[in-house]
């Protein structure tokens, strides 16, 4: 009996003791908790550290995106991509400009939506080397903008063939991009005429999402709209001329696709590559086949203005058509006196056609800069849309800035009214005619494809 009295004794003094040392040192659950704390806030330490080191790669770039799309608040970047360094400068400083004016107008200046600051970035993509835009600056720009786990948003491009590099790119880490300028059709959809090589679009979208939008009219629609101006004015053969480049390459195979149809012969087809030390035996051959108008599908920059003044010394007085590609200052300046009287088809409609909004922005955008060019309206209307959908998204991420994208219906902007189609298309159809007259491009006509 005394021994079991001890053990229940031993047993009271031990639990007794074992409590008043818990009491003293603290409860070992929290410490153990606050370990695990400790030991869980130091593992994100690290994956914040690994996320954060420099790579190349879709990989960190989606990284990049899952870290900016956390929180609220902070810096939304836009990045643009236009070739600002060789003659097309002229043309794009302006939608530069435009791109300011609408981010001050869309914030009432202050460069915010909701809480997040918006910060806008102008890239080059030209090299003074090439005079133009060049593939491997457009890549490192590209791929600037999706490793930066600010930028939800790229603007550009102004070239079609720069297009094709950047939206794959863009692509894999779900970043939109709006086009203020890529007119080639095989961006967006398939389209036989247009000389689209099996595959495209689709190989432009890697994950499958569509990704690119753009506010101009693709050449599907241009080269009719060429087609029915001609013939128009009479126009029965015609001789064609591309640059080489996609842009120019794609409108042309357009062209000559709607030619056949509309009742237009194409007599002869020709490419240039923009490095010729001049066209005069081209300008004889044209000669030769004695066409009633010359178009050419091309841009300013692979030497338009220089093929035109070799045409005109041969003596070929034939209509000369060319594209949006070539409604710029540069192009007159390269063309010299033999530029008076050419033509060129521009998406869109003459400044007294405009909507109120777009009348007031060349306005306010002349008093303040100076003269504009074609696609200065359409810069403006590239970042009005990007803002619109990162105010309807309302948080800082990718994917849901691109969903409101292709959400964008009945937008009212400087252009018009109109929508983006299933493609990232724009919905508007109407293209005007402008002729050389006095050393400056001048409205002559309004025209469409049907």
């Amino acid at each position: 009996m005394r021994r079991k009295i001890s053990t229940i004794l031993g047993l009271c003094i031990s639990t007794i003791l074992l409590a008043l040392t818990l009491a003293a040192c603290g409860d070992n659950t929290a410490t153990t908790a606050a370990s695990t704390t400790a030991a869980s806030a130091t593992t994100a330490a690290a994956a914040t550290s690994a996320a954060s080191t420099t790579a190349s790669g879709a990989t960190t770039a989606a990284n990049a995106t899952t870290a900016a799309s956390s929180g609220a608040g902070g810096t939304i970047r836009i990045y643009s991509s236009l070739p600002l360094t060789g003659s097309s400068k002229e043309q794009t400083e302006t939608m530069v400009n435009a791109m300011k004016m609408a981010l001050e107008d869309f914030t009432n200046g202050t460069m915010k939506i909701g809480d997040y600051k918006i910060d806008y970035v102008s890239l080059d993509d030209a090299t003074a080397a090439k005079g133009q835009w060049d593939a491997d600056q457009e890549k490192a720009n590209a791929n600037k903008a999706v490793n930066d786990p600010d930028a939800m948003l790229y603007i550009g491009t102004y070239n079609s063939g720069a297009a094709k590099i950047s939206i794959p790119i863009l692509n894999q880490v779900n970043m939109g991009m709006i086009s203020p300028a890529n007119t080639l059709a095989c961006l967006t959809h398939f389209d036989e005429p247009s000389g689209c090589d099996k595959g495209e679009p689709d190989v432009y979208y890697p994950t499958k999402v569509r990704t690119y939008f753009r506010v101009c009219i693709n050449d599907d629609i241009q080269a009719p709209a060429q087609v029915n101006f001609l013939k128009s004015k009479g126009i029965k053969k015609v001789y064609l001329i591309d640059d080489s480049q996609a842009y120019g390459k794609g409108l042309a195979d357009a062209f000559f696709a709607a030619a056949k149809t509309g009742g237009i012969d194409v007599v002869k087809r020709a490419a240039i590559n923009g490095k010729e030390s001049d066209y005069k035996s081209l300008a004889a051959t044209i000669k030769a086949e004695n066409p009633d108008a010359i178009v050419y599908s091309g841009i300013t920059q692979q030497q338009g203005g220089k093929l035109l003044a070799d045409i005109r010394a041969a003596g070929v007085k034939a209509t000369f058509l060319g594209p949006d590609g070539i409604l710029e200052d540069a192009f007159i300046k390269d063309a010299g006196s033999a530029g008076e009287g050419a033509l060129a088809t521009g998406a869109g409609v003459d400044d007294s056609f405009l909507p109120p909004k777009g009348q007031d922005f060349l306005k306010r955008y002349r008093a303040k800069y100076g003269n504009d060019q074609h696609y200065t309206i359409y810069g403006y209307e590239a970042m009005s849309v990007a803002l619109t959908a990162i105010k309807n998204a309302g948080k800082k991420d990718r994917a849901a800035i691109v969903q409101a994208l292709s959400n964008i219906k009945d937008f009212e902007g400087v252009l018009g009214k109109w929508s983006f189609d299933k493609n990232g298309d724009s919905t508007l159809t109407d293209f005007y005619v402008k002729e050389i007259k006095d050393g400056k491009w001048t409205f002559l006509t309004q025209v469409k494809a049907k």
